[in-house]
């Protein structure tokens, strides 16, 4: 069971967004890097990086500060936002990502999605974003009529390494995991599944230690840690050997 703490770049800084509202950032730390060895040395296993920015242009944005992180950390990093083509793939691949997260080509282009679990077996996961229940794309500013599970089992079998599954009506407001929908996802697909959104104190920690959430890959959080509502090596120590 991972424990993913997130780093989300706005504007070449490390930020918590509100409802996936732009508008709504809260820079905790102007230096990425510099975050992403801290979340090393408190004894995280994994790190999991959106380029905010990106996310809504299309493209990378935030390119500089993940260079840096890829620099700073000897922690495998996951990286979503923007991420539209082989190309984009191969690039950051190349360049040390463990793996890619693809969100809205997930949804516009699925063949892509499969091309690429192809050409990079185990380094492509699939980010589904979801608001009331059905997906959005565009760094969340547009709705589609997908529901999570329909666009989750699109990708069975394609080798597809993690599904990365987000409730935008959770994210950033320290809710609590929407667990319901997300063990629901689980156990609807052979694929990993990995909660976000809302992550918001150690009981939530310690709600990823009850069985029927082992079927779960992990949980990502971001303000819960930034604000100290969860405990590093507490939250480690719970999770661990599970």
């Amino acid at each position: 069971m991972i424990l993913f703490p997130a780093i989300d770049l706005k504007d070449g800084q490390c930020v918590r967004l509100k409802l996936g509202d732009m508008a709504q950032a809260t820079i905790y730390n102007p230096d990425p890097a510099a975050q992403a060895k801290a979340f090393e040395d408190q004894g995280f296993s994994w790190l999991h990086v959106v380029d905010l920015n990106g996310a809504f242009a299309g493209e990378t944005v935030n390119g500089a500060a993940v260079d840096a992180i890829l620099k700073a950390t000897k922690n495998p990093v996951q990286l979503g936002g923007g991420i539209r083509s082989l190309e984009h793939i191969e690039n950051w691949l190349s360049k040390g990502l463990a793996r890619v997260i693809l969100g809205t080509v997930a949804v516009r282009d699925p063949e892509l999605v499969k091309a690429a679990c192809k050409a990079f077996p185990g380094q492509v996961a699939v980010g589904i974003d979801a608001r009331g229940g059905k997906v959005a794309v565009e760094g969340w500013a547009e709705a589609s009529e997908l529901e999570v599970v329909e666009l989750a089992k699109r990708f069975e079998g394609a080798g597809v390494a993690a599904i990365i599954y987000t409730d935008i009506d959770r994210d950033g407001i320290l809710t609590g995991i929407n667990w319901d929908a997300t063990l629901a996802l689980a156990a609807a697909v052979e694929i990993p599944v990995i909660a976000s959104g809302g992550l918001a104190s150690m009981d939530d920690i310690a709600r990823m230690t009850k069985p029927d959430a082992q079927t779960l890959e992990g949980a990502i959080s971001g303000r819960a840690l930034y604000d100290g509502r969860i405990d590093p090596a507490e939250a480690l120590q719970m999770l661990k050997g599970l």
